[in-house]
């Protein structure tokens, strides 16, 4: 019992001397605790409770508000953005190095920082609604690695570090959500505006740009004098890496691996079509109602009874793929 007391101690000691006074009261800033009630409670429901739940239950729709959901993280996202923007990188932050600007000075990009750490709790109902549709394969490690890691890092921001470096990740992040969240919402809209969303693969691309950009960021001011924790800069480098990783193996099988499949299968069905109507030959070539010579079909007369010739050879000119 003495061990926990201590690290309780500990812990407190920690919390009192490193948390940024001007965020200490925030909504849930500095209070560990209550995030990990909510991420073990996400992880339960989405791997356990919920899909139980749903076991003997019809998928629930939720149309109308997964668009009003996607709305407001669209309108969201543009606002984080902005403030990041407008807050320091466009003016007074460096690509280089940039410590976290104490003060009221730095106080408009402190509160953009917590408004994106609680736009990350709130995306964990993104999870929570695969699961009330019972979207299961949408459930990937993948999804929930992301949607756990993104609220912890945003926490150590707005509890220790409100500014500073480590904001760059949330501008571009923000960014991609916007047109992430875009492409949702207009998905969500039907049959009639799907067809015209071709574009959901570049969505990737862009995330594994936008993990290429974090990792050189955080990754260069490892070697250089920066009033900024290194741990923080080798943690965000680190996972941009992995994160890169893992959205390039699923770019990999969702885009690259299942094309090729769907080709295959492709010309799979036309050969069979193909051999349904006729004969294959060993040497490759088909008879479909008649004989096929370097690519062309030769009409039905010239086979009358097996080989009978009538005013000579009739060939088709309609070419067989």
């Amino acid at each position: 019992m003495s061990g926990i007391f201590s690290f309780m101690d500990g812990y407190r000691h920690f919390m009192k001397t490193y948390t940024d006074p001007r965020t200490a009261d925030w909504f849930l800033s500095g209070k560990l605790g209550h995030l990990v009630v909510i991420l073990v409670s996400y992880v339960y429901f989405c791997t356990k409770a919920g899909p139980r739940y749903m076991k003997d239950r019809k998928p629930y729709e939720l149309k109308t508000v997964i668009q009003i959901y996607n709305l407001i993280q669209v309108f969201a996202s543009m606002y984080l953005v902005y403030e990041g923007i407008m807050g320091g990188w466009l003016h007074e932050y460096t690509f280089s190095c940039q410590p976290v600007i104490p003060g009221e000075k730095g106080m408009r990009m402190a509160r953009a920082v917590w408004v994106y750490f609680m736009c990350k709790l709130v995306e964990l109902l993104d999870t929570v609604f695969f699961v009330l549709r019972k979207k299961y394969n949408q459930v990937s490690y993948l999804h929930l690695y992301h949607h756990t890691l993104m609220p912890i890092c945003a926490w150590i921001g707005v509890s220790f570090l409100p500014g500073g470096h480590g904001t760059l990740l949330g501008v571009i992040n923000s960014f991609i959500h916007v047109i992430m969240y875009t492409y949702y919402f207009l998905s969500s809209l039907g049959p009639e505006f799907q067809k015209f969303l071709w574009w959901k693969k570049h969505v990737t691309i862009l995330q594994m740009i936008q993990f290429c950009i974090i990792f050189y960021h955080n990754f260069q001011v490892l070697f250089r004098e920066c009033s900024y924790p290194k741990f923080i800069n080798f943690l965000l480098a680190t996972q941009a890496a992995y994160f890169l990783y893992l959205f390039g193996c699923f770019y990999v099988n969702q885009y690259m691996k299942s094309q090729k499949k769907k080709r295959n299968q492709q010309l799979a069905n036309e050969a069979t079509h193909v051999a349904s109507n006729g004969k294959l030959k060993d040497n490759g070539e088909v008879k479909a109602n008649g004989d096929v010579t370097n690519g062309y079909v030769k009409s039905n007369e010239e086979l009358e009874n097996g080989s009978a010739k009538q005013n000579g050879y009739v060939e088709n000119k309609a070419k067989v793929n």
